[in-house]
C-alpha cells in the first residue's frame, strides 16, 4: 500500500518538432492546395444572398478576352452540331 503514495510524477520534456512554423503562419499538418487561397469558390457564404454576391464578383472580375472568344465559338458550332443532328431547317430564319 506504501507503494501507490510515492507515484513519481510525469517528466516534461520541452519538445519542439522540427519543421514547425512558430511565426504564426498558420497549422504546418494542415492539407492545403496551393491555390485555395486564389479561388472564390472555397468561402464559406450560404445562402442565396451569399450565392448572388459571389456570381456578381465574378462578373465584375475581368477575364482573358480570348479565352471568352474561344468559348463563344466552340458553344456556336456545338450548337450547329446539334441542330444538323436533329434535321432543323434553317431556312424558316431567313427570307426568301
Amino acid at each position: 500500500m506504501g507503494r501507490f503514495n510515492k507515484l513519481r510524477k510525469n517528466k516534461k520534456f520541452s519538445y519542439s518538432p522540427r519543421f514547425y512554423d512558430d511565426r504564426g503562419k498558420g497549422n504546418p499538418y494542415k492539407i492545403q492546395h496551393k491555390l485555395d487561397k486564389y479561388r472564390t469558390t472555397l468561402d464559406t457564404h450560404r445562402g442565396l444572398k451569399g450565392k448572388f454576391n459571389n456570381a456578381m464578383a465574378d462578373l465584375r472580375r475581368t477575364g482573358d478576352r480570348h479565352l471568352n472568344i474561344r468559348f463563344l465559338i466552340i458553344l456556336a458550332i456545338l450548337i450547329l452540331v446539334a441542330l444538323y443532328i436533329i434535321d432543323f431547317d434553317l431556312s424558316i430564319f431567313f427570307n426568301s
